[in-house]
């Protein structure tokens, strides 16, 4: 690791704690949300306009995965959710120089992961309650929100990683660089 990089590159520490800190929010987030839905529905919830023509609310029991892709494979689903989260903490622990934005997406992405799998071994499916109303586009929840948030903000943090730039810099100068 070059001098320059030291001062931006997050200690293990902090990848680890912010990792986990985020995981743990969009987790809490994902399953007292879909447990306040499933109790209103329980009590007669059908559905409510949140901003009429923009985004309502509709309760989806979800089988597959998005677009209801892979019905009947929830145990599967479940399993690539584990292993997802356990690739994400290899990376962070493994990695020699990681971004922030990293960091906060494997997080995001962690704990949407792991909201869904619980939903998925406990109920069988997935509860789904956000629904756009302005386009076409599958019902779902906070979880989904991580999951697709965190791996957009993970690979834009991956593209402009200090790693990237090291290995560029070593390319340029002949070297043979470091392994991600």
């Amino acid at each position: 690791m070059t001098g320059g990089n030291r001062g931006r590159v997050p200690s293990l520490r902090w990848r680890l704690a912010v990792a986990g800190v985020l995981a743990a929010v969009f987790l809490l987030a994902d399953q007292l949300t879909k447990l306040a839905v499933r109790d209103a529905v329980a009590h007669g919830f059908t559905g409510a306009d949140l901003v009429p023509g923009v985004v309502g609310l509709r309760y989806v029991e979800n089988i597959g995965a998005s677009f209801s892709i892979g019905e009947g494979l929830s145990p599967l689903f479940a399993l690539f959710a584990v292993a997802v989260v356990c690739g994400s903490v290899a990376y962070l622990m493994r990695a020699p120089l990681v971004s922030r934005l990293e960091v906060i997406g494997l997080g995001m992405v962690a704990g949407g992961a792991i909201g869904n799998a619980i939903d998925r071994v406990a109920l069988g499916f997935v509860t789904d309650f956000i629904a756009t109303e302005f386009i076409e586009f599958p019902v779902f929840n906070i979880a989904d929100i991580g999951i697709t948030c965190g791996v957009a903000i993970a690979f834009i943090g991956f593209v402009i990683s200090p790693a990237n730039r090291e290995l560029a810099a070593d390319t340029d100068r002949g070297g043979a660089g470091h392994g991600r």
